[in-house]
């Protein structure tokens, strides 16, 4: 059907007093009548756009679940096999509650601002995860998207996407210094050396009380790839002053997993897994639930990092943090049913066994 208007008011609170685009409001009406576990809402950042208008956000460029197979056949990356000893994995699992001393940094949730560099915070999230872990907790520091963004191009370019399989080559190879969220917010705070440096900004989903510009307006304009960091920001504190002594890596292999079981099974044993997934049009809408493709058309793949999984009556799904600031989704979170866009078809991560330490 062809819309003579393109735009509408939709009755809201008086927060959403937003002109909503007629497709879309088409889609959310869509959306809450025919999904049973999740609800959509309209949002200033997409409400006068078409579905579809998330695209430049989504930095996973290409077919990740190839590239990392190929990753396998070369031996850059090895597939995760289980420990014989491994308990089976329990119905509800959540990495933040297992690992208690590093609830912290697993419950940090970042923002990648208007850049579409989801895969290099999708895994420097998970490696900071995974490096507290793995030395119990005496690494508790977030390492750094901004010098995983910026100088891990290969190639590739920033804001403009990457592969998942970059950050653990980066990472691995060259080491990462550390570095939080903007302006030192969030549970980890400030003083590392290479914060990110672009600013926070509301994403997709309902504003709520978000209090960041949403996307394209001022205060967060659409961004371009800055050089990547040499040196540590002015304020870094005294232990993280010096970049190239502050660079941490691991000694180890880097693994993958396939399959809802394997992956769980990775994330029991070594923490929270980077992994990718096909978005639809329609999970610009989120607003809490488990997540279910139901209407729309994608727009591109997006890098997070998964925690854990539940089951919410009688629907099994992921528990996943995002890098759109706190305030989007479910705290930061959303949850998404197994198998939903790919999500669990290919995952990585530095396997369980791999010892972090600081690169020089």
């Amino acid at each position: 059907m062809l819309y003579s208007i393109a735009i509408f008011a939709l009755s809201a609170p008086a927060a959403q007093q937003e002109p909503v685009h007629a497709e879309r409001s088409a889609q959310i009406e869509h959306i809450n009548q025919h999904a049973t576990t999740w609800t959509a809402k309209a949002h200033p950042r997409f409400a006068k756009d078409a579905p579809g208008a998330s695209k430049p956000l989504m930095g996973v460029l290409g077919n990740w679940g190839a590239e990392i197979r190929d990753s396998v056949r070369s031996g850059e990356i090895e597939e995760y096999q289980p420990s014989a000893t491994l308990a089976t994995a329990p119905s509800d699992f959540d990495s933040a509650t297992n690992w208690p001393d590093c609830a912290k940094m697993i419950n940090d949730i970042r923002d990648q601002s208007n850049c579409g560099c989801c895969w290099a915070f999708g895994g420097a999230e998970a490696a900071s995860d995974r490096m507290c872990i793995s030395s119990k907790a005496k690494l508790l520091l977030p390492l750094s998207a901004q010098d995983v963004c910026f100088n891990a191009f290969f190639g590739l370019s920033g804001c403009n996407g990457g592969q998942i399989t970059t950050p653990w080559n980066y990472i691995k190879s060259t080491g990462v210094v550390t570095g939080g969220n903007y302006n030192g917010t969030g549970p980890m705070g400030g003083g590392y050396c290479s914060a990110f440096s672009l600013p926070h900004c509301h994403h997709h989903g309902p504003q709520g009380s978000d209090p960041y510009p949403a996307e394209g307006q001022p205060g967060c304009p659409s961004e371009r790839s800055p050089k990547g960091p040499k040196a540590c920001d002015a304020n870094a504190s005294p232990a993280h002053k010096d970049f190239k002594a502050d660079k941490y890596s691991f000694s180890g292999s880097t693994q993958t997993a396939s399959g809802v079981a394997k992956i769980q099974q990775m994330i029991m044993e070594g923490g929270p897994v980077e992994t990718a997934f096909t978005v639809y049009s329609d999970f610009e809408n989120y607003a809490g639930g488990v997540y279910k493709h139901t209407t729309g058309s994608p727009v591109g793949g997006h890098a997070v990092k998964i925690v854990g999984w539940g089951v919410d009556n009688g629907q099994n799904y992921w528990k996943v943090a995002n890098s759109w600031n706190p305030y989007w989704g479910e705290k930061g979170y959303f949850r998404i049913a197994f198998g939903e866009g790919g999500i669990d078809d290919q995952v990585i991560g530095s396997s369980a066994s791999a010892t972090w330490s600081k690169k020089n």
